[in-house]
């Protein structure tokens, strides 16, 4: 059996020559080129399918803008099905971004695998 190896790596910023990274929505960012999804959450989505989840999407975009601010530790778990980076993410405090997120009411537990909730009233 083979055993996968997490990859953390140390992103701080601003360094010299450091590329920052852009939040994408509340659970996703790209650095460097490379889109980089957080593991254990779900945010409402940019491309919304109602005013709701819109208005949360922008929430969440914002609050991990600020946590990503200052650097992070990355440790990689592999790709999605979308070809993004899947990983734990922490702030420099050793905070779980991703609980951060949870516990503001600005994203949802997500284990990847089950069918994830609307943030629309329907």
């Amino acid at each position: 059996m083979m055993r996968r190896l997490a990859v953390a790596l140390l992103v701080a910023f601003p360094l010299a020559g450091q590329p920052l990274p852009q939040a994408v929505d509340g659970d996703t960012f790209r650095l460097d080129g490379q889109a980089i999804r957080i593991v254990g959450l779900d945010a409402p989505e940019m491309h919304a399918r109602c005013e709701a989840e819109y208005l949360g999407a922008v929430r969440a975009r914002a609050r991990l803008a600020e946590l990503l601010q200052g650097g992070v530790v990355i440790t990689r778990r592999g790709t999605d099905l979308y070809g993004r980076t899947l990983a734990i993410v922490r702030d420099l405090e050793g905070r779980d971004v991703a609980q951060v997120m949870i516990a503001e009411g600005l994203a949802r537990s997500y284990d990847g695998r089950t069918r994830r909730q609307t943030w629309c009233d329907e």
